[in-house]
């Protein structure tokens, strides 16, 4: 009987693990498919009147003095969020993804290396032929802490930083064994993104829409890049060959 339960016992494990994976699958692909869906949905609200006077009631919000540059809050509150602002940048983003890219290679992890690569290079390429094709204006200069040079739709921080920090926390937290660790990698991940969108509307160089359409696009596209990579790990896995059975003779038994 003790074989017996041990096989079941095992099977059980087994069903679990699957199950787990299946789960994290279809919660990315329904984040995939929201996301879309969300963009398409604030790119619309953002050409009409009702999109821009949402934008524009953020912006009076956070600006209520006489002089438009002094933002709401304390002045340390700005100068946080131009600190917070600088982890959305190309620069240290591309220099978190090749350090992340260079640890992978080290750990013969090439493919999580290639969804590194693949999913920030292709979203730098994403946002700016949205920003070309959408060409929308940024705020008024006369509110903005910041110089920028190119177009405000959609925001290219709050995309990026979406998706670099929420792949590399989901590699991450696929690494956990414990549920409690896994969430908090996922949060903290999440909560870096969204700290960055709020710091570009915050010091008035994206309009609100700009941030909620780049968190958008942003986790729809890590989503997306982390379900073919998943797909293409359990392709490998069903394809290859099972393990030979141990012959007695040889082993001894």
């Amino acid at each position: 009987m003790a074989p017996l339960a041990q096989r079941i016992t095992a099977l059980l494990e087994r069903a679990i693990r699957f199950g787990r994976t299946e789960l994290a699958a279809l919660c990315a692909l329904l984040t995939a498919a929201g996301g879309g869906l969300a963009f398409i949905e604030i790119a619309d609200d953002a050409s009409e009147a009702d999109g821009q006077r949402f934008d524009q009631f953020i912006l009076d919000w956070l600006r209520p003095g006489a002089d438009p540059r002094d933002a709401l809050g304390p002045p340390w509150l700005e100068r946080a969020m131009g600190e917070l602002t600088a982890l959305g940048g190309i620069a240290p983003l591309v220099l978190i993804a090749s350090l992340a890219v260079a640890f992978l290679l080290l750990k013969r992890r090439g493919g999580s290396a290639l969804l590194v690569a693949l999913s920030l290079s292709g979203g730098v390429v994403i946002s700016q032929t949205l920003k070309a094709l959408y060409n929308r204006d940024r705020p008024p200069d006369i509110f903005r802490a910041e110089e920028v040079i190119n177009a405000s739709f959609p925001s290219g921080h709050a995309m990026l930083s979406t998706i670099t920090y929420l792949t590399l926390g989901a590699l991450l937290a696929q690494a956990m064994d414990r549920r409690r660790l896994k969430i908090f990698i996922f949060a903290a991940a999440v909560l870096i993104a969204a700290l960055v969108g709020m710091s570009r509307v915050y010091l008035a160089v994206h309009w609100a829409s700009d941030v909620l359409a780049g968190w958008s696009l942003g986790a729809a596209w890590a989503m997306a890049c982390w379900l073919v990579a998943w797909l293409v790990e359990r392709r490998r896995g069903l394809l290859s060959p099972a393990p030979r059975p141990k012959d007695p003779t040889v082993t001894g038994e």
